[in-house]
């Protein structure tokens, strides 16, 4: 058997809004909350890939882990609402920018005073810590509470390339994946199972960067990753092949067992992502298009 399976629906019609809360401890599930780069895309031509921007959910040894806070964390804080018990989870963030972090002051669980949430990030390119960035997002004019209304125990953690995480047996280790944008990309490993959670791939990092992405990612099960794309304005249907070539060829040169592109841009329609879908398994059988909903089962 192999040790990836996908659990639930392979076509792309999303999943009932559940949490993995009630998943087993000795399983490695990864969940897609938000599948959107750049901005929000609610519409009838994104509903059945998902319009909320990026958030991945994790459960792997009993701990709940969650990867970027787009507006897809909200959809899943509203799940973990349900919740009797006091929560304890881990954020990590690739980078501050507005697609990644704008739906923390929408995170309900936050505002329950039992919770406690633990924050990784690195620093931006102005210098600015994650906890400075998420307070900034939620000041006047931007936003009608401060951070301080949060009334769950927040912990923040500065993060730097080539670091690592331990919570008991789970590992995360950290590197850094585009310069330009001070992202940072994360590798979760457990037992003998690891993921890779790398969404700032470009078209033109050089020839070291390359390398030390494909050592970081070297032999996972599971590579997340994203799709590259231009400018908004220069975005062009006509070059599809040219958006999910990076992530292939990382994840070919790599070895690595499964692929899930994500961060669709804001431009690409669901019709258009199938045709994407349809040459990505051509190209690497092992790879698939995430959507919200998205289950995977990392292990036996």
């Amino acid at each position: 058997m192999s040790n990836f399976e996908l659990s639930g629906s392979q076509s792309y019609i999303p999943q009932k809004s559940t949490s993995l809360l009630s998943s087993p401890a000795g399983q490695f599930l990864v969940k897609f909350w938000g599948v959107r780069g750049l901005i929000p895309t609610p519409s009838e031509n994104t509903s059945r890939y998902g319009g909320n921007t990026a958030c991945v959910e994790m459960h792997v040894a009993g701990k709940r882990l969650i990867f970027d806070g787009g507006s897809g964390l909200r959809i899943l804080g509203k799940t973990w609402q349900e919740v009797q018990e006091p929560l304890e989870a881990y954020l990590f963030f690739t980078n501050s920018q507005s697609n990644r972090i704008q739906g923390f002051p929408f995170f309900a669980p936050a505002f329950i005073p039992e919770n406690c949430f633990h924050i990784y990030g690195t620093a931006a390119s102005n210098s600015a810590s994650i906890k400075q960035c998420l307070c900034d997002q939620m000041l006047q004019p931007h936003f009608p509470y401060p951070l301080q209304v949060m009334q769950s125990e927040l912990q923040f953690y500065n993060l730097t390339p080539d670091s690592d995480v331990k919570l008991d047996d789970v590992i995360i280790t950290t590197a850094l994946i585009n310069q330009t944008q001070r992202s940072i990309g994360y590798r979760v490993s457990w037992q003998e199972y690891s993921v890779a959670y790398v969404t700032d791939l470009h078209q033109n990092a050089e020839q070291v960067e390359r390398e030390r992405i494909l050592q970081f990612v070297q032999g996972v099960d599971l590579l997340i990753a994203n799709a590259t794309y231009t400018p908004p304005t220069s975005h062009d249907h006509d070059c599809a092949d040219l958006l999910w070539q990076v992530a292939v060829n990382v994840a070919v040169n790599a070895g690595v067992r499964r692929l899930a592109i994500s961060h669709h841009h804001p431009d690409d329609h669901d019709d258009f992502l199938d045709k994407v879908q349809a040459d990505v398994k051509s190209a690497f059988p092992g790879a698939l298009l995430a959507h919200e909903g998205l289950v995977l089962v990392v292990g036996h």
